[in-house]
């Protein structure tokens, strides 16, 4: 049975006039039917987001926390409800859905100890020179304002948690518009939020289509926004918004790095492994999925017949079943432009040794070495279960070759030597670097974010933080110091 779900307006759930309809991913069957907020809904929500502003910023810390902790617990205790909303909205298998549910209910832990923590202010005598004598500097953060958050499909809830949970933090009204293909799981976050003593208008759940968020993006009363999707929407809005506080994370090409002291078979199998598992876990629909490997010509043989055999074992099919890695695509026409890129590829002359073939929204995990330049997947985001295999000339090349992108948002580097890890935090034009593991990893609470059309601005819980907020400083005077 599937169900009818309200959005939530300043707190409370209402219907509009109109409705859509989710479909799963993998059989295209009716996972639920959302209300669509009329123009007068969304005025209202928006209205009440502005108006609520002061008292939200001013509410105490005791407060903004334990709603965070509210949250995070009865995640916690909806893991299974949850991950399998996630599966059926979105076709992640279970198992990454359930680790899906267990990262937000870590960053609303992490932003419940964080809002404990904000705006304890910083003291500097300004006593320095003879003109600040008896003057001390008292910096605190306040709002920018209300925050409108934009969300993607990929993670519908992980990446939901990382606008709403900072913005609670500091005290900044929020209004969530989820991706109109995996908008259930945040509208369940909201029947969470509406447990908690927030005030009302403090947070929206918007279920608003694409066509009309311009007037959403422009709106005034709207100063801060933190976007999530593809490069070409996130420059857009920076473009159209130019007076607006906008943080923007897009997409990558992810490479990982395998140099040449990375050499024993226990070294390149555990590459070969976390390659295979990062280039197609929830099928590839990661920003920072593992996209290019770049292998010195040392080590470039064994690691192929490593990789191409690991990738081999992931299990393709219903993500329903606990024992699947590789689920469906977002929908049909996902797997239809990951097929034509590759497709693309081979007929440009790329070998293809794995993979290959589309079944519905569903695309076989898929390995291609020998790319040419110029090519879709050698300079576009794939957001799909491909990776590209590239043999280097030791550092030097394999470095050049990771910053030949137009992105720059994560990169995983293999090696043993610790000179070689500063080398590439020094050297690699990107927003992380990863030292013997995947690009793919993420710890919630660190800094995460790209250069280059990799994005702008940096998530994290405490680092969303700042971005929501600005120094305000007070200057006492006439103090014995």
């Amino acid at each position: 049975m599937t169900s009818t779900y309200a959005f939530w307006l300043a707190g409370r759930q209402e219907h509009g006039t109109e409705s859509f309809e989710v479909h799963h991913p993998w059989d295209d069957s009716l996972v639920g039917t959302v209300s669509v907020p009329t123009e007068a809904q969304v005025e209202e929500a928006v209205a009440a987001a502005h108006a609520v502003c002061d008292e939200f910023a001013a509410t105490p810390a005791y407060v903004r926390a334990a709603a965070l902790d509210h949250v995070a617990k009865r995640l916690t205790e909806r893991t299974e409800e949850l991950a399998r909303l996630i599966t059926a909205e979105n076709g992640k298998p279970i198992k990454w859905a359930r680790g899906e549910v267990g990262r937000a209910a870590s960053v609303f832990r992490w932003a419940a100890e964080e809002a404990r923590r904000f705006n304890s202010g910083e003291g500097q005598r300004l006593d320095t020179d003879a003109g600040g004598t008896g003057r001390l500097a008292l910096t605190r953060r306040f709002p920018r304002g209300a925050v409108l958050g934009i969300a993607p499909f990929n993670f519908p809830l992980n990446l939901v948690a990382h606008k709403v949970a900072p913005a609670i933090a500091v005290g900044a009204p929020i209004i969530l518009k989820p991706a109109p293909a995996t908008p259930l799981s945040a509208l369940v976050l909201g029947e969470i939020l509406a447990e908690t003593e927030l005030p009302a208008g403090s947070w929206s759940v918007l279920t608003v289509a694409n066509d009309r968020m311009p007037a959403l993006v422009q709106d005034r009363r709207l100063p801060v926004i933190s976007f999530t999707g593809s490069d070409v929407v996130g420059y857009q809005i920076l473009d159209s918004v130019p007076r607006k506080h906008v943080t923007l994370e897009l997409g990558g090409n992810a490479a990982a790095v395998v140099l040449a002291d990375w050499s024993s078979e226990a070294d390149l199998d555990w590459a070969a492994t976390r390659i295979a598992a990062f280039a197609n876990y929830q099928g590839g629909q990661s920003c920072i999925s593992v996209q290019r490997v770049i292998a010195d010509a040392g080590v470039y043989d064994r690691l192929v017949e490593k990789v191409v055999a690991k990738v081999g074992e992931q299990v393709t099919g219903n993500p329903a079943d606990d024992s699947v890695d590789v689920g469906p695509l977002v929908n049909e026409a996902a797997a239809q432009r990951v097929e034509a890129w590759v497709d693309e590829a081979v007929a440009a002359g790329a070998q293809l040794l794995a993979g290959g073939k589309r079944e519905g929204a569903s695309y076989a995990p898929t390995v291609l070495a020998a790319v040419p330049a110029g090519v879709k997947l050698d300079t576009e985001e794939v957001f799909g279960p491909v990776l590209t295999l590239h043999r280097v000339e030791g550092t030097d090349e394999a470095f050049a070759a990771v910053n030949d992108s137009r992105f720059g948002l994560q990169v995983g580097v293999f090696t043993h030597d610790v000179q070689t890890a500063f080398r590439a935090h020094r050297e690699l034009e990107v927003g992380g670097v990863i030292v013997g593991d995947a690009p793919s990893y993420r710890a919630d609470q660190m800094p995460y974010g790209g250069v280059k059309d990799s994005g702008v601005g940096r998530e994290g819980v405490a680092f969303a933080m700042g971005d929501y907020t600005y120094e305000r400083v007070l200057v006492l005077t006439g103090l014995a110091l």
